[in-house]
C-alpha cells in the first residue's frame, strides 16, 4: 500500500512538473497577426528561418532573447530540445555559407515586447510570468 501510495504521489508531482515547465515562456506576436495558435514544429521553424511568412504574406520577424537570458535557455530547451550553443552552432553555419542571419536579439523580457509591438510580422518569446499588454499570446501545441 505504501508503495502503492509513493507512486501515486511520483505521478502527481510530475505532472506537476511537466505542467509548470509548460508555463515557462509565452510566445507573442502583434495584436495584428491572425495567429492564435502554432505547433512547436511551426515555432522552431520560424525560429531556424525555414518559415518565413505568415499566411497573409507578412515577413516572419522572429526575435530571440540574448543567449544568458535565463527564458532563452527554456525556450531553446522547449522548442528545439537542444542547447543554446547546439543552435548557436547552426547559426555560424548558416552564416558561413551565406544561407541566413540569425534573429534579431533583445535583452530583456520588455525588449522583446516592444519590437513585437512595433512590428507586424514579429514573433518573440518571453517569462511567462512577464505582461504582454499591447501583444497576443499564442497557444502552444506540443
Amino acid at each position: 500500500m505504501k508503495k502503492l501510495l509513493s507512486f501515486f504521489a511520483f505521478l502527481f508531482l510530475a505532472g506537476l512538473i511537466t505542467a509548470q515547465s509548460a508555463q515557462e515562456y509565452k510566445i507573442i506576436v502583434h495584436n495584428e497577426n491572425t495567429k492564435t495558435q502554432l505547433t512547436s514544429k511551426e515555432i522552431e521553424n520560424i525560429f531556424l528561418k525555414k518559415l518565413t511568412h505568415w499566411d497573409d504574406g507578412t515577413k516572419i520577424m522572429p526575435v530571440d532573447q540574448v543567449s544568458d537570458a535565463p527564458v532563452r535557455e527554456r525556450f531553446t530547451n522547449g522548442i528545439f530540445n537542444k542547447s543554446i550553443s547546439a543552435i548557436k552552432a547552426y547559426w555560424q553555419k548558416q552564416i558561413f555559407t551565406g544561407k541566413a542571419t540569425p534573429p534579431v536579439e533583445k535583452s530583456s523580457d520588455q525588449d522583446v515586447l516592444e519590437y513585437v509591438k512595433s512590428n507586424p510580422g514579429a514573433i518573440g518569446y518571453i517569462s511567462a510570468s512577464s505582461g504582454a499588454s499591447g501583444a497576443k499570446v499564442l497557444t502552444i501545441i506540443k
